[in-house]
């Protein structure tokens, strides 16, 4: 089952959160059935209503990369769900969230975003575990609201600076998408075979872009505007985070995949400068590690999420 709950956001931002793992037995009416694919398929219902779980379960609060969807964190979820409550965001301009034209896309307004979920849907002090553009998140809301946070995962993002001509191949990389995609058969051979991004067949990043897809009059788009992705993404390519991390006092894990993009000798100068930095690899994923290797991922994470979760 999957519960949304919906959160206002910085300038009044709609932000759809997700629970998905065992319902709230006592509040049948507010739950929403799983649907396979994404969430916003046609004849899905919209089910809203406030916090709910106990005040001492330990919360957990995860956060997608760029382009992502809180159901990209379905599995992860219900698996932390047995022993904690564990809420994923749609950030804004993705998924089920508001997508205003003239809304900001700055990373303070992305964090705000977070720190406001966090304070309406009761989970403070949360762990973070964010992935990507998400993780950045996570550990600039650490650093800002210190009381809020008692622990961070990093999985898969880069603290250095990217740049220009980052920033110009993935505008490249958009207009190269044959769009719209006539069946999700085609999203999933585009993406995980054909894009030319993709050094090797990848079957999970096919299924991974094939969720943030809705059916159109004209066949399959993303659920997200190309170009408020490239907004978002311009405000934290020319910079450098370094002194955001540091500034992270709580327990944080760095976690990359082996084929990432997140180097080794970078993620581990990212464990150093963290005042209480930790550090793990998953062989045989790449930057989407959680739906790489599901498994190695929830194994990589357990320790951890341990040790901070049963404080």
């Amino acid at each position: 089952m999957a519960r949304r709950i919906d959160v206002t956001g910085a300038g009044g931002v709609r932000l759809a959160a997700w629970e998905f793992g065992d319902p709230p037995k006592t509040d049948p009416a507010k739950l929403v059935p799983d649907q396979p694919g994404p969430l916003d398929r046609p004849g899905l219902p919209e089910r809203t209503g406030g916090a709910t779980g106990a005040a001492d379960t330990p919360g957990v609060l995860l956060l997608h990369g760029l382009m992502g969807r809180a159901s990209h964190w379905a599995s992860t979820a219900r698996w932390l769900s047995g022993r904690h409550r564990a809420v994923a965001l749609d950030q804004r301009g993705h998924g089920q969230s508001d997508k205003p034209p003239q809304a900001a896309f700055t990373r303070e307004a992305y964090v705000e975003d977070a720190e406001a979920a966090l304070e309406q849907l009761g989970l403070t002090p949360v762990v973070l575990v964010g992935h990507a553009m998400g993780a950045l998140t996570a550990w600039q809301l650490a650093a800002k609201r210190p009381d809020l946070v008692r622990g961070v995962v990093i999985c898969d993002m880069r603290a250095s600076a990217l740049g220009a001509a980052s920033q110009r191949e993935w505008a490249d990389w958009f207009r190269a998408w044959p769009m719209p995609f006539a069946t999700l058969a085609d999203v999933r051979k585009w993406f995980g075979e054909d894009d030319p991004w993709v050094e090797r067949p990848n079957p999970a990043r096919g299924e991974f872009y094939a969720e943030v897809m809705h059916e159109c009059a004209d066949g399959w788009r993303p659920v997200f505007d190309p170009d408020q992705m490239l907004k978002t993404r311009e405000t934290w390519v020319y910079d450098a985070h370094w002194e955001e991390l540091a500034q992270v006092r709580c327990p944080a894990l760095v976690v990359r995949g082996l084929d990432g993009e997140l180097g080794r000798a970078e993620a581990q100068e990212m464990v150093r400068v963290l005042p209480r930095g930790e550090y793990a690899e998953v062989a045989d994923a790449g930057h989407l590690v959680h739906y790489d290797q599901p498994e190695a991922w929830r194994a990589a994470i357990e320790p951890f999420l341990d040790a901070v979760l049963t404080v």
